[in-house]
This record gives structure tokens, C-alpha cells and sequence, in this order.
């Protein structure tokens, strides 16, 4: 497994994401092969929207054992069904008119710097592109995008188990690579800062074990 496979895509077979040109830097998973897989090569599992949360919430704990072994998980979509670990049902957004799915960044870094938000919210004219509602926070999480009312549609949430969970209520931050604007970066982004966090993960690991053997 070389260094740029240690990001593995549960595959539903009809991932929007796979149009990323960064799709050969992922090894890939069928989802119903989840309970046979091997995850201990891997630093994060991706997993978009159009996964069976059904068969996901009979193996939720492959899910929750994956992220207690300080390693990441990245979902994008709507949450109907209680297998993602501090996960609460996708809420959608009472739409009065387009402007109820104006994107605010909450957070700019890592993932928006210079990144327009209106370039998320709308794709070829068409409002509610990159979400249509959200899930609540966690205790403890950080919102990175929020609707005109504060409501998250990404969020960071590093205290619901001994791992990290990014979570989106719509598209994942992949396949963004393959658009003219502001969002383009987003992509390489967010490989970029899975890496960082894993070392992050890894670091606090070695302290707390260092704490261990002082006390």
C-alpha cells in the first residue's frame, strides 16, 4: 500500500465523487464488502450520500471501531439512520426562495480560503448545489459552512469518538477538481488536511501514551 492509498471511498456504484481527477490517488471499497474488509491500511474512509445506511447501520460498529483507532471519517449526504457516531438526522431547509441556500463560510481554513461561497451554493444557474438542509451539531463540533440561519452543512467533530469525523449535510468535498472557479482547490484540500489531521491523531496518541507510562 503505497502512501497515496491510505484514503479509501466506500463504493455505492453511483458516486458523484469518482469524477474527481483525483480518484486514482483512492483505493475503493464496495460498500457490502465493509464487514470482510481490511481498513487497518487506511488513515480515512470516504463515504458519500448514495451508501446503503441500512446494511451501514448493521455495521456501525466497523464504523465506530475505524475512528476510535484515531483515524478519519469523511461522510457528505443525508443522515436518516443512526450509524454515524454523533450523527443526527439530516434536517431540510424550509426553502422560501433561492436565497435560503446561500452558503456562508463559517470557518475558511482549511478548505475556503479565497473560495467564493455563492460558487458553492450555485452550479449552472441552480441554487441548493451544495446543500439542501443539515445536521445538528454534535457537542463539540465546529461548523465550517452554515445556511443563512446558522444552520451547519459541514462540520469537523473530533470529540465524539477517538477519531475525527467531517461531515457534510450534501456533497462531499471531492470532485470539485473538475470545475473553472473558485471552488477547484477544495479538492486537493481535503486530501491535504486528512493527512495533517491523521498526524495530528497520531501525535496526541503518542502523548497520551506518554502520560500513561508517567503516571
Amino acid at each position: 500500500m503505497t502512501d497515496d492509498r491510505d484514503i479509501a471511498v466506500l463504493d455505492s456504484g453511483a458516486e458523484l465523487m469518482f469524477e474527481s481527477g483525483e480518484k486514482s490517488r483512492f483505493a475503493t471499497i464496495d460498500q457490502y464488502e465493509l464487514g470482510e474488509a481490511d481498513l487497518r491500511p487506511y488513515i480515512c474512509l470516504i463515504i458519500g450520500g448514495s451508501c446503503d445506511q441500512e446494511f451501514l447501520t448493521r455495521h456501525r460498529e466497523i464504523v465506530r471501531s475505524f475512528l476510535d483507532d484515531g483515524k478519519i471519517v469523511v461522510f457528505g449526504g443525508h443522515l436518516f439512520r443512526p450509524w454515524l457516531p454523533g450523527g443526527s438526522d439530516f434536517i431540510p431547509r424550509e426553502i422560501r426562495s433561492h436565497a435560503d441556500y446561500h452558503i456562508t463560510i463559517v470557518e475558511e481554513e482549511p478548505f475556503f480560503a479565497g473560495v467564493n461561497p455563492l460558487e458553492l451554493t450555485y452550479r449552472k444557474g441552480v441554487a441548493g448545489f451544495f446543500a439542501r438542509g443539515h445536521h445538528p451539531l454534535p457537542e463539540g463540533a465546529i461548523p465550517l459552512l452554515a445556511l443563512p440561519d446558522g444552520e451547519p452543512t459541514l462540520y469537523v467533530d473530533r470529540s465524539s469518538t477517538g477519531g475525527t469525523l467531517l461531515v457534510s449535510s450534501g456533497a462531499t468535498l471531492l470532485g470539485f477538481d473538475r470545475f473553472e472557479d473558485s471552488t477547484r482547490p477544495i479538492t486537493g484540500r481535503l486530501l491535504r488536511w486528512i493527512r495533517e489531521e491523521y498526524a495530528r491523531l497520531q501525535r496526541r496518541a503518542h502523548e497520551n501514551e506518554r502520560e500513561e507510562v508517567r503516571g
